[in-house]
């Protein structure tokens, strides 16, 4: 499988971060997963061509604590918000501010919403693989992911927990990193979702009911829309309908 050179940025506490890119464009910042990262959840499976054939200049960060980027073990180097700080700072990184899309798949999702209530202003984006439930409230998926991380090496063969364990290790990621960042997440509020003006598209799998109903979420969005794809939250990802559906909806 393809891959693609590494770039790295800094952060604005210093920390070193990294991302991939491909295709020439307009910019689409595309946000992986919790546990992932940009080659895993982007390009392994395709998306990252399809929607770079699409004329996008598709850009991949690996957040912190995840794939090539910094994952110290600090408590310190993950206050709330960090990812959305990060996600920020990479914007200007690539002094795109005047014309980009921006998307992500699960925490991802989460990561470019917190990005456009706290001035983010790309001019359309994409929420996939995240409901209504998993914005306004992040304590119930993060009381999951804190199980994963602490029992690393207990849960039962096939649990969710080692479903999500097995995930962990196929992409290298560090329980230690991993643990303080799940205490950066930040919850949304119904008036910060009210200041979102700009076209929102949330897709999520059929079955993917994970972080609460994405239909709530695009009705909740002053200009959101809503496509299901087939799969899970696990599955859909590998889904050639996931690439298909954010290429169509964006403009480049």
């Amino acid at each position: 499988m393809a891959d693609y050179p590494v770039h790295h940025f800094q952060a604005d506490d210093g920390e070193r971060l990294a991302y991939r890119e491909l295709g020439q464009g307009v910019p689409l910042i595309l946000i992986h997963g919790l546990f992932s990262n940009g080659w895993t959840n982007w390009i392994r499976y395709g998306h990252a061509d399809l929607i770079a054939a699409k004329g996008f200049r598709v850009i991949m960060p690996d957040l912190r604590g995840h794939g090539e980027s910094a994952a110290p073990h600090d408590p310190a180097a993950y206050p709330p918000d960090v990812l959305m700080q990060d996600g920020l700072a990479l914007v200007r990184h690539l002094g795109v501010e005047a014309d980009y899309r921006l998307a992500g798949y699960s925490l991802g999702g989460r990561t470019a919403l917190r990005m456009l209530v706290k001035g983010a202003r790309p001019k359309q984006a994409v929420l996939c693989g995240m409901g209504l439930q998993g914005i306004i409230d992040t304590g119930g998926r993060v009381g999951f992911f804190r199980e994963v991380l602490e029992g690393v090496g207990t849960h039962k063969r096939l649990s969710p927990q080692w479903m999500a364990e097995a995930f962990l290790k196929t992409t290298g990621g560090d329980p230690q990193a991993m643990l303080p960042l799940l205490d950066s997440f930040v919850s949304t509020t119904e008036a910060e979702l009210d200041s979102i003006d700009l076209p929102v598209r949330v897709v999520c799998g059929v079955d993917d009911h994970d972080n609460g109903s994405a239909e709530a979420l695009a009705d909740r969005l002053p200009h959101g829309s809503f496509a299901a794809i087939p799969g899970n939250h696990m599955s859909a990802v590998l889904k050639a309908e996931l690439g298909r559906e954010i290429a169509d909806f964006l403009e480049p």
